[in-house]
């Protein structure tokens, strides 16, 4: 399953930002998930990615689902950063 991660934004900033993402994004996965897959985060056209927007987002997705995740696009410097930060 690919998220497209930029229709949350294409600035994503702050907890309460990532948290209300997280809980849009949960709605649609859970309706579509199946058992064992893999949950492809594409940060395609994402400009800005703060530590806090993918803490609450990133790390409420692995607590929830045990499915392995894999990040794509993740060029931008803003969202590899970001994800080093929540991947340690």
């Amino acid at each position: 399953m690919v998220l497209d991660v930029h229709n949350f934004g294409d600035v994503l900033m702050s907890r309460p930002a990532g948290k209300e993402a997280f809980a849009m994004a949960k709605a649609y996965i859970i309706k579509l998930l199946n058992e064992n897959e893999t949950i492809s985060l594409d940060f395609k056209n994402v400009k800005v990615l703060a530590p806090s927007w993918a803490d609450e987002f990133v790390t409420n997705l692995k607590k929830e689902y045990k499915n392995p995740i894999e990040f794509l696009n993740t060029e931008n410097e803003s969202v590899s950063q970001s994800l080093k930060y929540v991947s340690a």
